[in-house]
């Protein structure tokens, strides 16, 4: 405003997920919308949160809680940007990753388990594949469900254990594909307690995560109790009508929406995966 842009300005979002979630909001909220690029330099970024519209920032009382959905005018991505992040931060990215296989594209995470060291290592043509099929098969979903009425919730899987890790534990002090790795483990081991999954299914997710080097397994009880979990877990921006709605998987590439559930499931989930 000091600089007295107008509707005719273009925001550019170059950096992560935050600096894109943060742009993204900026131009959806000034004049009541301007236009903006995203340009994302993180392996997360670059397969999620620079894709599909969604924008906004963090509150003390739960992640993301205040945005909007504001479509980019394009995503500009340079994969020689990876080479400058931390390991850590590529872990962290490839959580995202992991995540679109297991959600809809089992032959993606059969590529994953196949290639996951390639991925690590960095090398450029395995990464432009994982990349472009991790927007993919996220446009694929974005164009049928923009404003995340009802199949686009799917790309939750893992989040609302997650977005409780981050939270509870202090936004940076957990990142994001590390709450989402945890997170997911949470949401595969109470699928294989409802019958869905098979052991042998949850031993192969946990493998993938664990060869990306992400954590597994939530903060100790002794850090985040079960209570201070599920308040976390009750402010989501999915649960409706006071039920924790949350994305199981009926299978590795398969997932879906559910609030059926018994409380002493979760509880029961939140106590073993630890």
């Amino acid at each position: 405003m000091g600089q007295r842009f107008d509707r005719s300005c273009t925001l550019v979002a170059l950096g992560g997920g935050v600096i894109g979630d943060m742009t993204g909001f900026a131009a959806a909220c000034f004049q009541r919308g301007v236009k903006f690029i995203q340009m994302p330099t993180t392996l997360l970024s670059q397969v999620d949160s620079s894709v599909g519209g969604k924008t906004g920032v963090n509150h003390s009382l739960g992640k993301n809680m205040i945005g909007a959905f504001h479509q980019p005018e394009c995503v500009v991505i340079d994969t020689e940007t990876l080479n400058t992040l931390e390991d850590r931060q590529l872990s962290a990215g490839l959580a995202e990753v992991i995540k679109y296989g297991l959600i809809q594209d089992r032959a993606f995470f059969e590529w994953l388990e196949e290639n996951i060291e390639r991925l690590m290592r960095r090398e450029p043509e395995a990464l432009s594949y994982a990349i472009e099929r991790s927007c993919q098969d996220k446009a694929e979903i974005v164009a049928k469900d923009e404003k995340e009425a009802g199949l686009r919730a799917l790309f939750n899987l893992g989040h609302t254990f997650g977005h409780a890790i981050e939270s509870g534990m202090g936004y940076g002090n957990w990142l994001h594909g590390e709450g989402v790795s945890a997170g997911t483990m949470q949401a595969v081991y109470m699928s294989q307690l409802l019958g869905d999954l098979t052991s042998e299914e949850v031993a192969r997710v946990q493998a993938l995560f664990e060869r990306v080097n992400l954590p597994i397994k939530p903060p100790s009880v002794a850090d985040m109790d079960n209570e201070a979990f599920l308040d976390l877990m009750a402010g989501d921006k999915k649960v409706q009508a006071g039920t924790i709605r949350l994305v199981l998987l009926k299978s590795i590439g398969q997932a879906y929406v559910t609030g059926d559930y018994s409380a002493e499931l979760l509880e029961k989930t939140l106590t073993d995966w630890r």
